[in-house]
């Protein structure tokens, strides 16, 4: 639930608290901060990080707003020194070079926009159940809960980059009584709490707006030393509009990125009218000792709540195979993607609620794994499959998707026997919780295009072969698989003429009532 507050007294208090300051001689008279009034040149040679830190820190401490200086080029070097941004900020038509050829922190972020509100330790609460309605605790108002119980593993990663799983973790918002949003549910018992962290949601909106950001990229050996050098924001309730960035310098090698803007612990974020880039793939050796292409990010999502795109876009297309996917997320919920077109949506561990409209996702498609609705509509997928559910996960989504007025092109037109819904699941392993199909999946009109496909083609399928194995009884899954129990078709197309199947596997989904299918 978004809080908010009468913007034009919020303006008079501004006004007051200005006037009253505004007669000290280093207030700047327009009431508005710009970088070039604490010594930055802007002419894209000299290193004016200092100089953007400090005015951060002035307006911070003041209560103004800040401005680029119009048609200024900043270049900001390699320093371990991070601007933090609690007031609006206008970098305007100003551009930014971040140099990345040469730092001293990579895991430091060049701006992070952040809350005044100060996060605190919740005491007294030993435990929560899935669905909990209400919790035991008073608040200062609206705030986003952060809960971990470390003596149990989810997400028990499978495959080339296997791992060993991640403390449990839910985040969800309280109002000041303690009352849940159930739009985003708690979606785990905690029979114990190890941590748990309240972060107190700003009622006024942060805006960000403008700038043309420039990354020169590293050029470091290719591993997982992951770089944060960009934005990121930790507050809630901000509005990112009309940013662009862009990347230059990628060669033979390069360290991955974790993503340009880096949306984490906060709720009520908006990204409108925004261009990114998608990082060039490079290889590694993965935990399972085989080379693995390294994921590297435009944009990365943690513990984030009712985060919307609206009107975004990338520089490269989208359907570039050189380019890893532009973005990637983990424990998030209530998740937006509306009139972007990006090379893919993600959700590594778990997300809760999404909704992508009006959209085209690239060559990785839509990737994702969680609960809840996920719902597709008036969009065009270009991937292997219309929906990948992440083996490396479990495959697993524990709800309903919805998939409306939409367009299927396998493999942006190349030949492929394509499937509807893609993933695995052999049964053999333990992700830390039991796996599930979609429990029901609505398709109410969807026209794949696979004109161009393969010689012995026998039609699209609904589902892929989730496990080539189990095709009898006597199969043994170690880990059963919840598989789904209905399908709705209505008015899917093919540009064949082929019909809809629903699967090379039709042992394993023999139970699955299907509706609307020939």
């Amino acid at each position: 639930m978004r809080v908010r507050i009468d913007m034009a007294a919020a303006i008079t208090v501004m006004g007051i608290c200005g006037a009253g300051l505004s007669a000290k001689a280093d207030m700047p008279r327009d009431g508005v901060v710009r970088y070039s009034e604490f010594g930055a040149k802007g002419d894209g040679k000299t290193d004016d990080i200092d100089a953007i830190v400090k005015a951060h820190d002035f307006a911070n401490k003041h209560g103004l707003p800040v401005q680029a200086d119009d048609g200024a080029t900043y270049y900001i070097s390699g320093k371990h020194l991070t601007a933090e941004i609690q007031t609006d900020t206008d970098f305007g038509t100003a551009s930014f070079i971040i140099d990345d050829t040469d730092v001293e922190n990579r895991r430091a972020n060049v701006f992070r926009v952040s809350s005044s509100l100060e996060s605190f330790t919740l005491e007294g609460l030993s435990s929560l159940k899935k669905n909990q309605e209400k919790i035991d605790a008073s608040l200062p108002g609206f705030s986003l809960i952060t809960v971990t119980d470390s003596n149990v593993k989810r997400y028990i990663r499978y495959g080339p980059n296997r791992n060993l799983g991640a403390d449990q973790t839910d985040v969800f918002i309280v109002d000041k009584d303690g009352n849940v949003d159930m739009d985003a549910p708690i979606i785990w018992d905690f029979d114990q709490i190890t941590d748990i962290t309240a972060r107190p949601i700003d009622e006024t909106t942060l805006t960000i707006s403008g700038g043309r950001f420039t990354t020169v990229a590293n050029a470091e050996e290719s591993k997982y030393n992951y770089y944060t050098r960009g934005i990121s924001i930790r507050r809630s309730n901000v509005l990112v509009d009309g940013l662009e960035h862009r990347v230059t310098g990628e060669g033979d090698q390069g360290a991955p990125y974790t993503g340009f803007l880096n949306i984490r612990e906060c709720a009520y974020v908006t990204v409108k009218d925004t261009i990114l880039t998608g990082r060039k793939t490079y290889q590694t050796i993965g935990a399972a000792g085989t080379q693995v292409p390294m994921g590297s990010y435009g944009i990365n999502l943690n513990r984030a709540l009712n985060v919307s795109f609206v009107n975004c876009s990338q520089t490269n297309d989208i359907n570039d195979r050189k380019y890893w996917g532009i973005m990637g997320s983990n424990y998030c919920k209530n998740l937006v993607l509306d009139n972007c077109s990006f090379s893919r949506f993600d959700a590594h561990m778990g997300v809760v609620n999404v909704y992508i409209r009006n959209s085209r996702l690239g060559h990785q498609g839509i990737n994702a794994i969680g609960s809840g609705t996920f719902t597709v509509e008036n969009t065009t997928v270009y991937a292997r499959s219309f929906i990948n559910l992440r083996s490396d996960y479990g495959s697993t989504w524990q709800g309903e998707m919805v998939i409306r007025k939409c367009v299927f092109v396998p493999l942006d037109g190349r030949p492929v026997s394509a499937s509807l819904i893609g993933g695995s699941y052999s049964g053999q392993h333990d992700f830390g919780y039991t796996c599930y199909m979609p429990e029901r999946i609505t398709i109410d009109t969807l026209h794949i295009d696979d004109s161009q496909h393969p010689d012995d083609y026998q039609g699209p399928a609904l589902f892929a072969d989730f496990n080539p194995g189990f095709t009898d009884a006597s199969y043994d899954e170690k880990f059963p698989y919840v598989i789904t129990g209905e399908v709705i078709l209505k008015d899917v197309t093919t540009a064949s003429g082929k019909p809809l199947r629903v699967s090379d596997n039709p042992f394993m989904f023999k139970d699955v009532k299907v509706t609307g299918i020939d």
